[in-house]
């Protein structure tokens, strides 16, 4: 009898703890409409900024331990916009991102390593004109909380500096700086999970 009950317990204690386990993992989708993907060059003397509007992506959290988490992103490139209809084409054109050819970006992080309260440096394979390297973002975790209608959400921050050349962008070398900065700024909504079946 006393068998039969410790079984029980540790049974229970275990599906307790699977359930937890299973609890604290969360998946959220980004939200296009409020999430940044910025970046500045420098031209000549001076910085000239730029943003990709269209963005979506996956974001697997594990609140417990967010260094289990995993991010996956594909940013349009043909969404490059600089505030001038010239400028934008040619970065489009085969002269630097060659968009109708290459019309995707994409980031998939390897591993999470935590560099303080919240701060995480996040490695991963970025993608661009179909060249693959490893780069490092600085990524700082902003919050969880209720959003919009009380719908929850996730906010992120991340920083990288790249340079252009890794990626087959060499075009107007000596006018168009080949260190690029990129911010990120992005708000994630929760996927609810599916209803369980009774």
């Amino acid at each position: 009898m006393k068998r039969s009950l410790l079984a029980v317990v540790i049974t229970g204690l275990a599906l307790t703890s699977l359930s937890s386990a299973r609890a604290a993992i969360e998946t959220y989708n980004i939200d296009p409409v409020h999430t940044w993907v910025g970046f500045s060059v420098a031209h000549f003397f001076t910085k000239v900024p730029g943003y990709f509007s269209k963005v979506k992506g996956t974001i697997v959290v594990d609140r417990d331990h967010l260094e289990n988490s995993t991010v996956e992103t594909v940013i349009e490139v043909a969404s490059i916009t600089t505030n001038t209809k010239m400028r934008d084409d040619d970065l489009r054109s085969t002269n630097f991102f060659a968009a109708a050819q290459f019309p995707s970006m994409t980031f998939k992080s390897e591993a999470w390593k935590s560099t303080g309260d919240k701060t995480y440096d996040v490695t991963g394979r970025l993608t661009m004109k179909n060249i693959s390297k490893e780069v490092v973002l600085k990524v700082t975790s902003l919050g969880f909380g209720p959003g919009m209608k009380g719908a929850a959400i996730s906010g992120w921050e991340a920083a990288l500096t790249l340079d252009r050349r890794d990626f087959g962008i060499t075009a107007d070398q000596g006018a168009v700086g080949n260190n690029v900065d990129v911010v990120i700024n992005v708000e994630a909504d929760l996927v609810k999970p599916a209803p369980v079946a009774p």
